[in-house]
């Protein structure tokens, strides 16, 4: 077992862990990054559409162009170690008899280096997200070839050359699975139908626009695929619609296809976390994270998809670099200041940090729950409104952020009070 100890390991090479390690890496500190694949970038080097880097790098790249960004900035640090197709098993804390006080253990696995044993007082999860499958939806009908993920369908037609069939139906329109519907189109495809539950697309609006609208690909929402047929391979579904909940089964219609790609929603890959003790949300399926980002667990950190599905890769690598950014501070001794809650309150799923710092500056991420153009987001604070703000379009598919100053929440502290930060949408 080879032993190893760093100032910060980052579990995960995706745009949230390289950016992550970039800034610890400028702190002049020491990083381990674990990477179960054989390259970095993570999702982002089979994603070959444009559309990235208009925020943060204020110019529009590939997925492959952004990563590799990145990469050369990681390649060229001198202090992070990267440890490819590298599996971590288990982390767990030292406890202060060891004469370790505060850090961590992390086992990982490797056919290059064989079984790792680091130590670190700063963990990074970036471990991203995973697709939901037929399972997770219960889709009936039979079982055949031919029913793939959009992501996996992603791989097989972008990186492996392989398309995955002709006449192709697609459930969900999340965005990965609205690329897809441009892309197989684009090698030739037919793409028969986008099938939503929802009365409101699951993608950002410019995907259904350029991917759907441009290729006169039909969309229905409040539609379901009820029924899966073929005994060997896909041969057909059945489409019926939904009416206030309600399935019409009376208006059921079959679509001839050979192929199904599923797009209906991704999952932050928390298992890891979950076996190190991190508290869970139910509404994000990421970790519950304090106001500078940090876990239930002491020293670990949370960033990107893992924390909560995104919609732009360029706010994965903000959040990614404020949360090694604060771990710096943290491993410096730099964090200590009191907190408190926010809340998600009227038309809101969720607000991300659950809590916030009065003291400094607080940049927040959420979730709406109502489709709705000229929208307000409304932040109050003991009864005080901290800010609003006009929305031109808001829907659950597509992510709010803001920013509040430390010195506006200041003046509505009270210590007599919870003092929740509570945001709503109307």
């Amino acid at each position: 077992m080879r032993e190893k100890e760093y100032d910060a390991v980052v579990i995960g090479g995706g745009a949230a862990g390289m950016a992550a390690a970039d800034i610890i890496a400028k702190n002049g500190l020491k990083a381990a990054v674990l990477e179960r694949e054989n390259r970095l970038g993570g999702i982002l080097t089979q994603c070959i559409h444009n559309g990235f880097g208009l925020h943060y790098f204020k110019e529009e790249l590939t997925g492959p162009e952004y990563a590799h960004r990145f990469m050369e900035k990681i390649k060229s640090s001198g202090r992070i170690e990267l440890f490819l197709e590298t599996t971590v098993t288990d982390v767990s804390a030292v406890s202060a008899a060891t004469g370790n006080p505060g850090k961590k253990v992390i086992y990982a696995y490797s056919r290059k280096y064989g079984v790792l044993k680091i130590k670190s007082p700063i963990i990074i999860l970036a471990m991203g997200s995973r697709e939901r499958n037929r399972g997770n939806i219960g889709i009936p009908g039979t079982r055949p070839a031919g029913i793939f993920t959009a992501g996996l369908a992603q791989r097989f037609v972008n990186i492996e050359g392989y398309s995955p069939g002709e006449k192709v139906v697609i459930i969900g329109s999340g965005d990965i699975g609205l690329i897809m519907a441009r892309r197989m189109t684009w090698i030739g495809a037919k793409v028969e139908a986008v099938i939503e539950i929802q009365p409101y697309p699951s993608g950002l609006t410019r995907n259904v626009v350029q991917c759907l609208n441009d290729f006169s690909i039909p969309l229905y929402l409040s539609h379901v695929v009820s029924r899966i047929y073929g005994p060997q391979r896909v041969e057909a579904v059945d489409v019926t619609p939904v009416k206030e909940g309600k399935i019409q089964a009376d208006k059921t219609f079959k679509i001839d296809c050979d192929t199904i790609l599923l797009s209906v929603g991704l999952v932050p890959e928390n298992e890891l976390s979950k076996k190190f003790g991190v508290l869970i949300n139910p509404e994000t399926g990421g970790a519950f994270v304090d106001a500078h980002l940090m876990t239930s667990a002491e020293g670990v950190f949370a960033c990107g998809n893992v924390l909560h599905i995104h919609d732009l890769v360029d706010y994965v690598t903000e959040e990614a670099a404020a949360a090694a950014g604060f771990a710096v501070e943290y491993l410096n001794g730099k964090l200590k200041s009191e907190q408190f809650k926010t809340e998600p309150a009227a038309n809101v799923k969720y607000v991300l940090p659950n809590e916030y710092n009065p003291e400094r500056d607080n940049r927040f991420f959420l979730r709406s729950l109502i489709v709705k153009n000229s929208a307000k987001l409304i932040v109050k604070l003991n009864g005080g409104t901290v800010r609003e703000k006009r929305l031109l379009h808001v829907q659950p598919s597509e992510m709010v952020s803001l920013t509040l100053k430390g010195a506006n929440l200041a003046k509505y502290i009270d210590s007599k009070k919870e003092n929740k930060l509570e945001f709503s949408i109307y």
